[in-house]
């Protein structure tokens, strides 16, 4: 089994409370009083808090093309990608040098050379690292990305791999889009990365306790995992349900109110159907790490599984405090939970996110000791 040693989210640079970016982003996306009324139920509804945003929040009533938003999204979706990857390399005791594999994903944005392409540059990573650039998961992205590093892994066991996802969702927004998609997302998402470093069995660090395990910055004592799974799911007749439409505006959400019932009707067979091969049912999982998509989602969730509230506290609390964050949501609801799980060594756990497709992407973990 591979072994993920380090999980590092970072939020972008400028914090606001969720009623500030509703006053500011309120009149920009819904000028008439009437649907106002409705962005302001619908931001005080999305379970947020507060929000991180890639650019002060007076410059977004300047973004109005693709061209402005993406140039933004190269720029400092390299700087905050570096910026995850260098603290998830420091916890793991790892260097730029040791990393033979970088899996880069992201739906907010575009670059050719590739996210992955500009990291080895500012990380100084080797010339020969085999790279593996996505766009189009979406929210699924974190867990389908942990997925395919482990199968990478599986045939590769002494390599060390680095997933990466960068988020800056703020530079979709969409001026005079009073839909309810739009209003809703302008609400809900929110900017930030993460970087997960991942070992395979082989590597001396796949040992339990092994010593090149760094102590994580600023003290923390986080638990490692190790991913014993995964399954994907596609479900057919969604494709319109969740994705962007491309304008010269740039990406505009679609958004269906109908996901949480769809998760509802399917997400508990999918869940049997990854944990039947290891002799293992849904009530005898301690741990779940929940990708924080939303009140409705979280919700439909802790419905279609039988959860108790307390399963899902850790994707409450990203959500409240940093909203959605697509790809990387997952990600920082993982190290929230390394960081104050208290489930037994050897307990399983089951990783979760949903994207565009409709698609649905597991990760079945072990957890393992501080």
């Amino acid at each position: 089994m591979s072994r993920v040693v380090a999980v590092e989210p970072v939020l972008a640079g400028y914090p606001y409370a969720q009623q500030v970016i509703t006053d500011v982003v309120g009149p920009l996306v819904a000028p008439d009083p009437a649907r106002a009324a409705l962005l302001r139920r619908l931001h005080a509804g999305a379970g947020v808090r507060s929000r991180h945003l890639v650019l002060p929040l007076e410059e977004y009533a300047g973004l109005h093309s693709l061209g402005a938003t993406n140039a933004v999204f190269v720029r400092e979706g390299a700087l905050l990608a570096e910026q995850a990857s260098r603290r998830a390399l420091a916890a793991a005791g790892l260097g730029p040098g040791d990393v033979d594999h970088v899996f880069a994903t992201s739906v907010t944005g575009v670059a050719a050379p590739s996210l992955d392409v500009l990291l080895a540059e500012r990380l100084g990573l080797r010339s020969g690292v085999r790279r593996t650039p996505s766009f189009g998961l979406g929210c699924a992205g974190g867990a389908g990305g942990l997925a395919r590093v482990h199968d990478h892994l599986r045939g590769r066991p002494h390599d060390v791999a680095l997933l990466v996802s960068v988020e800056l969702c703020s530079l979709t927004l969409q001026h005079g889009d009073d839909s309810t998609a739009n209003m809703v997302a302008s609400g809900l998402f929110g900017d930030g990365a993460a970087a997960v470093v991942v070992v395979g069995a082989r590597h001396p660090l796949a040992r339990s306790g092994a010593a090149g395990v760094a102590a994580p910055p600023a003290g923390r004592r986080r638990r490692t995992v190790r991913v014993v799974d995964t399954r994907s799911r596609l479900y057919p007749g969604t494709t319109g349900a969740l994705g962007w439409e491309v304008r010269d505006t740039g990406f505009a959400i679609v958004l269906s109110a109908g996901l949480p019932d769809l998760l509802r009707a399917h997400l508990l067979a999918d869940v049997k159907d990854l944990l039947a091969e290891h002799d293992v049912t849904p009530a005898e999982v301690p741990t779940w790490v929940v990708h924080a998509g939303g009140p409705r989602v979280i919700d439909a969730v802790r419905d279609a599984l039988g959860l108790p509230e307390d399963a899902v506290r850790q994707s409450r609390a990203s959500l409240a405090e940093a909203g959605n964050l697509s790809s990387a949501s997952v990600l920082d609801v993982l190290a929230r939970t390394l960081e104050h799980s208290d489930a037994p060594p050897g307990s399983l756990a089951v990783l979760m996110a949903f994207g565009p497709g409709v698609s649905c992407e597991l990760v079945l973990l072990r957890m393992e000791e501080r």
